[in-house]
């Protein structure tokens, strides 16, 4: 029994919301914006692709103005790489910096704070076709791009996230295209790309700190806490392992400027060690990030798989169980309620996965991605009544604040997503905002903006700080 009143949410929290540049903005190739892989992408044919997403791009400051109406404290968003380098480097694309700096302006006008994403998955397709992440000089292209970003507006951005979702970029890296499946050795160049991710990241919050003094960087993988299948002693190893290599390789880079040891043995194993140049570990090294951000969909359960062919290595998505033979095998969570799309839910896992990163960084602590993907519906009278999705987000903002009771220090929350946006395997149908964009997979309709339930209900949410979570 709780003998003691919670701790408040602080002051300043940062209530907020997410999106990213090609899920939401469209006008993929107009006012000089190059391709990126997105663009190029090949989608299910019952799928739409991201060429015209919410049409974000066109009505950003209708979408700013509900924002505010909302009452988000921050916005979490991605700027497209493409828009501001079409080629990846070279010259500078102006309509690109005047579209951003229009955003967060206007984001600014309604005291709105911007969260930026520096590199949200899209990388400029020109780097890919000479050789990605795979290529050293990407590295230097990232660089400079995050120097354009620094220089242009560093001005009114303080909080910088350097790459989204790095971990799921290489454990799903045949899923997003990281890599071919056909290589001959897949495992060791999708681990050449980290460690050139790596050295990117690095090089981006050095320079922040020397060119934006007051500014705040840090990275922003998905981190989910994972659970051994049974308390057999197999089964806690294995959960341990996949732990590793899911979760804390990426943020020790980040944190301590070093490989976490269980998954360097691991790439031992699997041959999959990468080139290190000199100088590249000094890198990782002198970087400290300011913050850690993290997205949270749900927890992972794992356990014991002896070294033998796998049976079923479909990665389906970055929430799915899988296995590798002689280190882990996923399994179903029998404890754990499912979304409509196959996600298990699993609210108390966040405030597990809060502590685990906090007990282990001690750095503030930024949640930039936590929501939930449905079919909604719109009704009668322009009605959307997602009372699953405020579900949803009380339970995890529940747990959010007795982390907070717990020690933790979280310094915001930023559920995914700000707006209906196309979701990178399901298009348009699996919807996850607070306000319903009016469009089907191919029938782009009107694209009116609908306020959902969920809306009123978060904007009572954040007027309170957390206190009212009630859905009445």
């Amino acid at each position: 029994m709780r003998n003691h009143p919670l701790k408040p949410f602080p002051k300043d929290f940062l209530w907020g919301a997410s999106t990213s540049a090609y899920q939401v903005e469209g006008a993929w190739n107009e006012d000089g914006k190059g391709p990126s892989v997105m663009d190029v992408a090949k989608h299910p044919k019952e799928v739409t692709d991201f060429k015209v997403a919410s049409d974000h791009y066109h009505r950003y400051k209708e979408d700013i103005a509900l924002f505010a109406e909302l009452g988000l404290k921050a916005y979490r968003f991605s700027i497209s790489w493409s828009r501001i380098f079409p080629e990846g480097t070279g010259e500078v694309n102006q309509k690109g910096i005047d579209f951003y700096n229009n955003l967060i302006n206007e984001l600014k006008k309604h005291h709105i704070e911007p969260v930026v994403t520096m590199y949200h998955f899209d990388l400029p397709y020109a780097l890919q076709k000479k050789g990605g992440w795979l290529n050293r000089e990407t590295i230097e292209a990232y660089e400079n791009y995050a120097k354009t970003l620094f220089e242009n507006f560093g001005d009114r951005v303080k909080y910088w996230l350097t790459i989204n979702e790095q971990n799921v970029m290489i454990l799903f890296g045949e899923l997003l295209g990281t890599v071919d499946r056909n290589a001959e050795n897949p495992k060791k160049e999708l681990y050449q790309q980290n460690h050139h991710m790596f050295v990117a990241q690095a090089k981006a919050m050095i320079l922040c700190h020397r060119m934006l003094p007051d500014a705040k960087i840090g990275p922003a993988p998905n981190i989910s806490a994972v659970y051994p299948i049974s308390p057999q002693p197999e089964d806690v190893l294995a959960a341990h392992t996949f732990s590793s290599l899911r979760n804390w390789l990426y943020l020790d880079a980040a944190v301590f400027g070093r490989y976490n040891s269980t998954v360097w043995s691991y790439l031992e194993k699997k041959q999959a060690i990468p080139e290190i140049q000199d100088g590249d570990m000094a890198i990782l090294k002198e970087a400290k990030p300011d913050f850690i951000a993290f997205n949270y969909y749900s927890t992972m359960t794992v356990g014991a798989n002896l070294p033998q062919k796998v049976s079923n290595n479909v990665r389906e998505d970055q929430q799915m169980a899988f296995e590798e033979p002689g280190f882990f095998k996923g399994h179903p969570n029998p404890n754990l309620p499912k979304t409509e799309y196959g996600w298990e839910i699993d609210p108390v896992g966040l405030r597990t996965t809060l502590r685990e990163i906090y007990e282990r960084y001690h750095l503030p602590l930024l949640i930039t991605e936590n929501g939930l993907g449905a079919q909604d519906r719109l009704e009668e009278g322009d009605v959307v009544n997602d009372d699953y999705r405020i579900d949803y987000l009380q339970k995890h903002i529940e747990q959010c604040r007795l982390a907070l009771d717990d020690g933790v220090e979280l310094i915001g929350y930023c559920p995914w997503s700000a707006i209906d946006l196309v979701s990178t395997h399901q298009g348009i149908s699996k919807r996850y905002g607070f306000i319903y964009v009016n469009r089907d997979e191919f029938d782009l309709k009107d694209l009116r903006r609908i306020p959902k339930k969920s809306f009123y209900w978060y904007k009572k949410v954040i007027a309170s700080n957390g206190e009212d979570l009630t859905n009445e």
